[in-house]
């Protein structure tokens, strides 16, 4: 065999430490650096970027159809993030000869223009907003091709019926020519949505077919780094959330996560969205024995032991278990998540002895009341296996009398369970001293976007 063709398989040890030191980042940054701006001397500019403090600045498309909020959004994080706002307004003052262009000719004059503003010192050091650029897939590929390559896509959306109510609430300060609308937060961090305004409303519903027919396209072109978000929400709530998102930076390369916390506190739930948006895979200690116990080793034949008496398997065979899991090539080529493991000082000191070790890791924290309630009341349909809640998702009427309880799942044994769990937390988090505390208590869709924004950062 062609030595060539073999798979490469790099020592456990460097992954460790390029993930440590964010290495994967860092050489993305310097080549997307080298390819985009192609200087005369590569190793110069190399130097210099190294030197710099701008290797992190934002670099921010917002996209949205029109009155969706898109211009105040921009505005407000350019003061946050201390970028610069650039729009088509700004970068074409005069579009009254606009028209006599063809959709191609309208494009390769907006991206030249945007090219000559990013380069402008104030952009170059302090990172830039694009707002409303671009409109259509035809100018978000020239812009790639240009090499403008945005870290962070923000797409806002919001009904049709919203949108035309919040044009029609604007109105124009005469004195001032500024457009005002009204102000739905609270808050003073955002007041209200300040846009362009002037639209009729066949106008804007014309805008909004345009928007509508391209978004898919951008949606496309934007796939990987793109966070779509409600515009019918408060100003304050959507400026946090696209805040946050654009605080994230994708650092690691191939994800090891251990989420850790009582049970019911939903680490099997968090687990299977990692798992299903980041295609890394999902380790459960519990599934992980049974399904060890099957195969027919000699380390399933002892652990099936154990699991036919209904008796705890001793660490040695769980550690065993789940070292050679890890260690497996789906695991090391597209990272995995790790829950129901480790639950005790012992499990926890070994695990950090592995080769594979976690580079992310999280206690969900919740009381034991919320675990009771969530645990307590869970049935399963004996037929399709479909999970129940008798408060949160209950069964239709057609299933009631085919849902059971699990026996884990009774109180008396849910406390017996909380008990040793609170009982071996503090040292499980002495173990993990920077592992991240997440709220679990909060919706299921929260606490997720609360794992991702501590997953891409540092």
């Amino acid at each position: 065999m062609d030595d060539t063709l073999k798979p490469l398989k790099v020592p456990p040890q460097m992954s460790y430490y390029a993930d440590k030191h964010n290495l994967s980042y860092l050489m993305q940054s310097l080549v997307a650096s080298l390819v985009t701006s192609q200087p005369d001397d590569p190793i110069s500019h190399l130097i210099d970027l190294l030197k710099s403090s701008n290797m992190s600045i934002p670099r921010v498309v917002l996209l949205g159809p029109p009155a969706v909020g898109k211009h105040t959004l921009a505005r407000h994080l350019s003061v946050q993030l201390e970028a610069v706002h650039v729009t088509t307004e700004t970068l074409l003052p005069d579009q009254s000869e606009l028209s006599t262009l063809s959709e191609q000719g309208f494009a390769e004059l907006l991206v030249q223009l945007v090219q000559q503003r990013l380069k402008q010192p104030d952009c170059v050091h302090q990172g830039w907003i694009l707002v409303g650029i671009p409109q259509t897939r035809l100018q978000a590929l020239l812009l790639q091709q240009a090499g403008i390559i945005p870290e962070h896509v923000v797409l806002l959306v919001a009904p049709t019926n919203v949108l035309l109510t919040r044009n029609q609430r604007r109105s124009v300060d005469l004195q001032t020519d500024s457009n005002r609308t009204s102000i739905r937060s609270a808050d003073d961090i955002i007041a209200g949505h300040q846009e362009r305004g002037g639209l009729s409303e066949e106008q804007l519903l014309a805008k909004l077919q345009l928007f509508h027919c391209e978004v898919t396209g951008l949606r496309s072109a934007y796939r990987h780094i793109l966070k779509v978000i409600d515009g019918n929400q408060l100003d304050t709530v959507i400026y946090l959330q696209a805040l946050a998102f654009i605080q994230t930076h994708h650092h690691f390369r191939t994800p090891r996560i251990l989420l850790m916390g009582p049970p019911g506190s939903g680490k099997s739930h968090q687990a299977k969205l990692l798992s299903e948006k980041y295609k890394m895979t999902d380790v459960c200690c519990s599934r992980l024995l049974r399904s060890v116990a099957a195969n027919g080793s000699g380390l399933g034949a002892e652990i099936q032991q154990y699991l036919e008496n209904e008796q705890s398997v001793p660490d040695s065979l769980v550690l065993q278990a789940v070292e050679q899991r890890l260690s497996q090539v789906d695991c090391s080529s597209r990272g995995w998540v790790l829950h129901g493991f480790p639950y005790n000082l012992h499990q926890a000191r070994n695990l950090r002895g592995f080769q594979h070790q976690p580079n992310r890791v999280f206690f969900l924290e919740v009381t034991d009341d919320v675990c009771l309630e969530r645990t307590t009341l869970r049935r399963t349909d004996r037929v399709s296996g479909e999970r129940y809640h008798t408060v949160t998702r209950p069964p239709q009427t057609a299933v009631q009398n085919r849902l059971q309880a699990a026996p884990d799942d009774s109180a008396e044994v849910m406390r017996e369970r909380l008990e040793r769990y609170r009982a071996e937390s503090a040292g499980l988090q002495s173990v993990f001293p920077d592992a991240f505390r997440i709220d679990a208590a909060q919706k299921s869709h929260n606490v997720f976007e609360a794992l991702e924004r501590r997953l891409n950062t540092n």
